[in-house]
């Protein structure tokens, strides 16, 4: 076992999992320690009430993600949605469309080919992802979610090319699934801007992806039932100490299935994000009687992907 550790540590890797858990000395750009983010966000009115609830909770909140994608909203919608949290100064993060559990496949739907997840099957799936973030871009969008290692890919390439702004900020899902040093630093050297890494890992195991990557990991510190359903908020204080940069995201136990969501779904999405921001009030009352020094961005903060509403978006995107 000497070896192997020995070998992992010349490729610049922890030779196992860190028991010691270091304090991170890594930061955002702004030199800020963690992030706030809300997840399952579905569409305009559920944002509106978003944004109702975290001002009369006096919240500060960078991120604003959503699980249905870029494909079930209109053109309208994702203008409005980025008209609203680009007054905000807050970041806007959409799912792309397409993806496994959308596609004609039973496989993503079996007990063992679940694993396939939210990923692309065949060139056509990738290229109808390709589409929901040329036309997220052009809507004034400057943040998306993907679950695909090829899907990655090219967004580095797009970015590269012009056809991604620069500063689109690519936040690679829960559902990628990569769970330990290497994997996740592959998924940097991929394009990943920020990883979600999955629910159950302890700390040391996340003090060694963190020693190993750079970009801000996402964690969950409430987790929706079908990751676990785990309730984290005790932790906080250490999972800003050991992975800054971090995204603490609370997501929501006893939370249904609303993918895909619609206005179907709005009274019970607004019902949902009202009370994850009640969460979220509860997370940072930890982060005010446990770690009141540790240090979070200011709304509008260098990194985020706050939106470019089309009004004031001068960019020419393929």
């Amino acid at each position: 076992m000497k070896e192997s550790k020995q070998f992992l540590k010349s490729l610049g890797y922890p030779e196992g999992d860190l028991h010691n858990i270091p304090t991170s000395t890594k930061r955002f750009p702004d030199g800020a320690q963690y992030r706030i983010e809300l997840p399952s966000v579905e569409g305009p009115r559920a944002l509106k009430a978003t944004l109702e609830e975290i001002e009369r909770l006096n919240l500060t909140v960078h991120r604003i993600s959503q699980g249905s994608g870029i494909m079930l909203l209109t053109d309208e919608e994702i203008k409005e949605m980025c008209e609203m949290t680009e007054k905000k100064k807050m970041e806007l993060s959409l799912f792309v469309g397409p993806r496994g559990t959308w596609d004609i496949s039973a496989q993503p739907f079996t007990s063992a080919g679940n694993v396939v997840a939210l990923r692309h099957e065949g060139a056509d799936q990738l290229l109808y992802a390709m589409e929901d973030l040329k036309r997220g871009a052009k809507l004034g969008l400057r943040g998306a979610l993907v679950a695909d290692e090829g899907l990655l890919l090219l967004t580095k390439e797009m970015k590269k090319q012009g056809i991604l702004p620069q500063d689109f900020v690519v936040k690679v899902s829960v559902q990628m699934m990569a769970a330990n040093p290497v994997s996740v630093k592959i998924m940097q050297d991929l394009g990943a801007d920020t990883y979600n890494v999955p629910t159950a890992l302890t700390l040391p195991k996340l003090a060694a992806i963190r020693q190993a990557t750079d970009i801000p990991i996402d964690l969950y510190v409430e987790v929706p039932d079908n990751f676990g359903g785990f309730i984290r908020h005790y932790e906080i204080p250490e999972f800003i100490r050991v992975l800054a940069p971090v995204y603490i995201k609370f997501g929501l136990r006893n939370h249904p299935d609303v993918y895909p969501s619609g206005t179907h779904l709005d009274s019970t999405n607004i019902a949902l994000c009202k009370e994850r921001v009640r969460r979220a009030k509860l997370g940072m009352q930890m982060i005010e009687r446990y770690c009141p020094d540790a240090i979070t961005s200011k709304l509008g903060a260098p990194g985020l992907g706050v939106p470019v509403p089309t009004t004031r978006n001068k960019e020419v995107l393929l």
